[in-house]
């Protein structure tokens, strides 16, 4: 809205323009004249001065209220109660600036525009953030990132989603900006990827099968499987929203438009290694790892895992009276040792 500071002249007569009988439901301008302790003094033309209770004068609650209102400027207000026994009216700015910013946010939502709009509090389910003034919700599952734990405060581009004025319903995007960014930019990514590329991504999200990866305008997917040679449970035992990691491609499925990466790629091989390191006899002290109901995985070398079949298990905790967990470390020898297959058969007969 359009503010101006008028001399003396003007503004006498910009108030004989307003010289007619008001009611509540009026929408009038008025000139701020000043401030008192119970809110914003105005002229509206009216007998004497109305005033804009503080609450009434705020849309942004970021600012003070004569940043809002300065005085000597012209403003557009709604009138919300007639003249008291003073003579005064009450007014509202704040509902006349609201009804604006609605408008204004179904014009951009049929542009179906991009909007910025700042984090002001995390709320079950999701988020609330402040677009025109107005707070709106953003649902976890239309957040790009999951972390809200540092959220609040920032600027982030969203999409509206819905919009009603009458029931204040504002629903909003985050992950729909990126998502129509990468509908725009995906075929000409697909024809840049290759198998084997090694690529630089920022993890964006976080599931309990795996972590999506924004690797330059789409997100690929890191399985569990391929974020390290070591058993990992869950992981964000490995990874943490917005880290940057380097990752390679090894797989695009051009008809589903996916792209699947790995982490354990970069690092080296400990099979091969095991291989020069291991053979059959050999008597290996390993950590356990995961315990089944066929037996034990026990790791043997770094990112190496071996079988203790399940007799074998329950005959050591009968034997030694107590129950194996994870974590604790068990002398083993090597009974079988398949490379080509990944395979290591564990026994404790010849163990020491």
């Amino acid at each position: 809205m359009v503010t101006k500071t008028y001399t003396d002249d003007e503004f006498e007569s910009l108030i004989s323009q307003y010289d007619y009988k008001f009611q509540k439901g009026d929408l009038v301008k008025g000139i701020v004249c000043g401030y008192d302790s119970e809110g914003v003094i105005v002229d509206i033309g009216a007998k004497t001065s109305a005033i804009v209770p503080e609450r009434e004068a705020r849309a942004d609650l970021s600012k003070s209220v004569s940043e809002t209102l300065e005085k000597g400027s012209v403003y557009e207000f709604l009138i919300i109660r007639e003249e008291d026994e003073d003579g005064r009216f009450i007014l509202s700015y704040k509902k006349v600036a609201m009804a604006y910013a609605w408008k204004e946010l179904e014009d951009l939502k049929a542009e179906d525009a991009t909007v910025e709009g700042t984090v002001v509090s995390v709320v079950k389910g999701g988020v609330l953030a402040e677009v025109k003034g107005v707070r709106g919700f953003i649902p976890s599952s239309h957040l790009r990132a999951k972390d809200t734990d540092n959220i609040v405060g920032e600027k982030i581009e969203l999409k509206i989603l819905s919009l009603d004025p009458a029931q204040n319903n504002f629903i909003l995007s985050n992950k729909k900006v990126y998502s129509d960014a990468q509908d725009e930019n995906r075929e000409n990514m697909f024809s840049s990827l290759e198998v084997g590329q090694v690529v630089k991504g920022e993890v964006v999200r976080i599931t309990d099968f795996g972590a999506f990866v924004d690797i330059g305008g789409m997100d690929g997917l890191l399985p569990l499987s391929q974020m390290s040679w070591r058993w990992v449970d869950h992981p964000s035992d490995v990874l943490k929203i917005s880290d940057e990691i380097n990752v390679e491609i090894i797989g695009i499925d051009q008809d589903k438009q996916r792209v699947s990466l790995s982490l354990k790629n970069l690092e080296k091989d400990p099979w091969i290694e095991a291989k020069n390191q291991i053979k059959e006899g050999d008597k290996v002290e390993g950590t356990i790892t995961r315990i089944k109901h066929f037996g034990a995985f026990v790791e043997v070398f770094a990112g190496v895992e071996a079988l203790l079949p399940n007799n074998e298990v329950v005959e050591y905790q009968n034997k030694n009276n107590c129950i194996l967990n994870v974590g604790d470390k068990i002398k083993t020898t090597v009974i079988k040792f398949n490379p080509d297959d990944r395979r290591i058969s564990l026994s404790l007969d010849s163990a020491d």
